[in-house]
Order: structure tokens, then sequence, then C-alpha cells
């Protein structure tokens, strides 16, 4: 029960004297004492009701709070028989000290309040035991009246008044929205954030995360990944396959049968998952049959039957898809200190198969259109883009974008970031959009070099598409370091040690030649001199280098070694 239950209750007689902004703790018992040092006779959570017997000056206070307060005690109850009002005193040590401080009238028995306490968290107890039963049989039913993650979040609710939802490691909401505000999507974020955080220390759930004033208790639904039983997996591996259970409550402060509770409603809903899990498993092969023959180079003919009987399946309802894309994605680790590493693919598989889905569908058949394939330690989705007016519409070029790659990683970045840890990457490439079987082996090329590109960046999860690759200035970071330092120096050195001796300026002459397209008049312009003196410099260039920068292969030279440098 809540301590604000004890104000609602008329007969009781209490009166609230402080501590009103942690009325919603839990009480587990409750215990009369006019000790001085009860401690002993404290586990944590009960109504301490006492008649102020153990007071004789005001100083005893601040030291008999203290131990209540280390003890977790819910709160305190004093009596007015005795004294007539509760001491100034008691109140001042119980506010320090964050002790709710209840009065009790003189004409309320001590039992009275003892009885009731007792008989709420005895029925808690005999209800949470009787919605293990209800809850098993209502689960076992067959038809939509039960099973799945809603039945077993509605019976938190009705039975427990527990406020659940059933969150996807990136935070996206697979059940729960009930009755009630809907849990904001930036909350899901940050909830799926801190479990992840806390799965990677190697703590037991549940976790205890804070949002916005907001305690929430995090307790994660294991049990998925490809049939694998989670103890068989890398823990490092397990945490991004892994769902949880957020749960609006502080469980610090619940008894040991209500922990079992909820740890049994996770494995139901872990059961739920591996359900679902088995059916995924149909798209799946679908996308491996399609990316065998791609990387085969198998006759587009026969790729296209293929697609063809893979679209009823990921665009039911829909006809067939014309336009398709492929994502790669590649999760890599480092070494522990053992010296393993978990096995990638599967890993880069089901972040994939989430990533994919749009932030906006909740449930988890949200990714039925999606097909992920893994292979060589990287995940390959084959993406369809069913075509804008739908079926009926008149051929043409399809999305004109289809998925950007950034736009993939908005929402996931932060959750996953901490559960990558310090010792992990997720790196993504998106491929254009393509009309047919003759496509796909390009398209599949395209993502892997994007995502190569999105490797060369800094941070823990990148990802890069198709429209970053037509400049140039993305393929340098794949440049060998030596190589690079070997080149601009042939090229740039002997302009750099001349601008030291004559302070001659080359090196921002040929800048401004280039940036103008190696015109005369608009470079001079640029630099405020006269097209001879201009001349001049740029035979100067040309004459230490033994470059001609009339030809575009030494323009295209000299470029790229000004940007490397």
């Amino acid at each position: 029960m809540r301590l604000r239950a004890l104000l609602e209750n008329d007969a009781l007689g209490l009166r609230l004297l402080g501590g009103a902004q942690e009325l919603d703790r839990g009480v587990r018992g409750v215990m009369t004492t006019d000790l001085r040092d009860p401690s002993r006779y404290l586990s944590g959570g009960e109504l301490v009701l006492t008649g102020l017997a153990w007071r004789r000056s005001p100083e005893d206070s601040e030291p008999f709070v203290r131990i209540l307060a280390g003890a977790q005690v819910a709160a305190l109850a004093a009596g007015e028989a005795e004294l007539g009002a509760v001491p100034p005193d008691l109140v001042a040590a119980c506010e320090r000290h964050r002790l709710p401080l209840f009065a009790v009238h003189e004409s309320v028995a001590f039992a009275t309040v003892t009885e009731y306490v007792v008989r709420q968290v005895s029925g808690e107890r005999a209800g949470d035991l009787a919605a293990v039963v209800d809850r098993h049989r209502r689960l076992m039913t067959s038809g939509p009246a039960g099973g799945g993650p809603d039945a077993v979040l509605d019976l938190l609710g009705t039975d427990l008044d527990l406020r659940a939802w059933v969150l996807s490691p990136t935070g996206r909401l697979i059940s729960g929205e009930g009755e009630g505000e809907p849990l904001p999507a930036a909350v899901r974020v940050a909830l799926a954030g801190e479990h992840l955080a806390a799965a990677r220390t190697g703590r037991r759930g549940p976790h205890r995360a804070t949002v916005n004033g907001t305690a929430y208790s995090l307790f994660p639904i294991g049990g998925a990944g490809r049939g694998t039983p989670a103890a068989g997996r890398d823990a490092r591996e397990s945490v991004l396959f892994d769902w949880l259970l957020a749960v609006e409550a502080d469980a610090g402060d619940w008894p040991a049968e209500r922990l079992d509770l909820l740890q049994g409603v996770t494995q139901l809903i872990a059961v739920e998952r591996e359900r679902r899990e088995t059916a995924r498993a149909v798209r799946r092969r679908l996308a491996q049959e399609v990316l065998e023959l791609v990387q085969t180079g198998a006759a587009p003919a026969e790729i296209a039957a293929r697609l063809r009987a893979a679209a009823p399946v990921l665009l039911p309802g829909l006809g067939t898809a014309p336009h398709w894309q492929m994502v790669v994605a590649r999760v890599e680790w480092a070494p522990d200190g053992a010296g393993a590493v978990p096995e990638a693919g599967p890993a880069a598989q089901s972040l994939l198969e989430e990533i994919l889905v749009s932030p906006s569908d909740a449930g988890p058949d949200s990714s039925d259109r999606i097909a992920v394939a893994h292979a060589g330690g990287e995940a390959i989705a084959l993406l369809p883009l069913p075509q804008a007016g739908g079926p009926d519409a008149e051929p043409g070029p399809g999305p004109e974008e289809g998925l950007h790659a950034e736009a993939l990683l908005a929402r996931v970045r932060e959750p996953l970031s901490a559960g990558l840890g310090d010792d992990g990457r997720l790196t993504i490439g998106v491929s254009a959009a393509v009309s047919s079987a003759e496509g796909l082996r390009g398209a599949l090329e395209e993502a892997r070099h994007a995502r190569r590109v999105a490797a060369a960046r800094p941070g823990r999860v990148c990802a890069a598409g198709h429209h970053e690759l037509a400049s140039h200035v993305l393929l340098l970071p794949f440049v060998p370091d030596d190589v690079r330092r070997a080149f601009t120096a042939r090229l740039l050195d002997p302009l750099r040690e001349y601008d030291l001796r004559h302070r001659a300026e080359l090196i921002p002459t040929l800048e401004a030649f280039l940036a103008s397209d190696g015109s005369w008049t608009r470079c001079a312009q640029r630099l405020h001199l006269h097209v001879n003196t201009l001349r001049y410099r740029v035979g100067r260039i040309e004459q230490l280098t033994g470059r001609d920068l009339s030809r575009l292969e030494d323009k295209l030279d000299f470029f790229l070694a000004l940007r490397m440098s």
C-alpha cells in the first residue's frame, strides 16, 4: 500500500505534518515502538508508530529520526495522547531527513492503525497471488481476448495499479499504450538508453531510472536471439536483442513476492517474443535467398522471379513493389579480456530490423515488411518501397528519395550508443532505390561502400547514404595515412618551402586558382592582382612541381593534395 492511503481513511484520524512529496512510498508493514534505538527490529518499509515515551528532551528527536531514516522506514506516526501535540523539534528532524510524519489523534488507538495496515498489505499480497492465477488462465486462453503482452500489462494495471510498457532496445513501443496519457517518445528513448547502459554493467535487474522527475523500474525481457539461449550469448550482444518492461514505480521498496511476480511477467512476454521471432524466420529466409542469388551473379530473370514471390509476403495487400533499396549494417566489437569477440551478424540483423521500423509504428508486428539476412558478419536488408499512389498508380520513377541514412539514426543513436558502450560500433550504409532485378547487385555494392564511408567517421553509431558517394571528398578517409602524407608532401612541400623563403604566397594562389576553375580573370580579381603577376606565380608553381595547371589531371591532383593536407 501507499502512504497516501492512510490519509484517505478518515477513521484513522491521521494528520500529515511533513513529507507531502513522499506519499507514494510503499508500506510493507507496521511497528509500534518507544525504544530510543529500534533499529534491530526494522527491516525497511515500515510505518513506525510511537507514543514518544523515548523523548526526554528536544535533543532526542534528531538521533531517533536519523536511526529511522537509516533503516529506510516508510514513515513515522506520533501519538498525541502523551504530549498533547507533536513537538516541533520532531517535525523539524523529520523534515531534515525527508521522513514523512503523521500525527495520530488521541482518540485513535495504535491497534486500529496497525490492523488497517496489516489488512491492506496482506490483501495486496493475496491480490498478487490472485493476479498470477488469473494471468495464467487468461494468457492460456485462445482468441483475441487472451495472450500477448497486452493481456499481461492489462493485469498489471487492473490488479496491481501499475502502469507498464514493453519497449524495444531503441525505445520503440511494443505494447502498453492502454488508457491514460501515452508515454512520450523522448521518455521511451531515455528509458531504453538507461536500460542498455545498466545492462552493460552486468547488474541484475530491475534497474532504476528517473526521467523528468518520475521513477521507473526496468526489467529485462531476455530469451530472444534466433533461438539461442541468453546464457549462450556474449553479454554485450544480448543487451542489444532484449526487450524491456518499464514499470512506473520504484521497485526498490517492493517485497520479494512482488518482484518475483514481475520477473514471471517478463518470462511470459519473452515466450511471446520467441513466438514472433519464429514467425519472422519466413521473411529472413526470403531475404537470404534473394541475397544469395544477387551475390552469386544469378540471371536477372531468376532474381526477378524470386522478388515476385517475396512481394506478397513483404507487401501484403499492396501488390508488387517496383522499387527496392538495400541497407547494409555491421556491428563490430573490440575483443574482451579473454580475446573473445561476439558473433556480429545476428546482432546486426536484429538491430537493423528494429531500426528500419518507422518510429510511429507501435506493436511487435511493425517489421512485417522488412526482410533482413546476415552473412559474413554483416546484415543486409532488402527493403521494398511501395509505389506512390498504390498499385493502381501509373508506373514511374517511384519514391524520389526512399530512406535517408541519417534519418534512420535520429531516434536510436542515443540508446544504441549506450548499449554499444566503449567497445562496440554500429555502421550502416543505404543504397539508392532500384526498379529492377538488374539493379540489385549494384545497389548492394553501393550500400556496402556507403557503410565503409560511415565506418571512417567518428562515433559509436554512424550511417551514410548513396547521395553522399557522389563527392570524392568522402573517398579520402580510405587512403592510408602514409600514402596521403607522401602524396601531399611531393606536391605541396616545394611550394611551402618557397613561400617560407620568399613570402611568395604560392599556396594561397594555387587555392584561389583552383577555386576559380582556372579562370585567370576571376582569380586575379579574387586576389587583387594584375593578371601578369598571377601568370608569374602560376608559372613558378609549375616550375617547382613539374606539373601543368592547364591539364585536368594535374589540377585534380593539386585539389586532392590541398584537401588532404
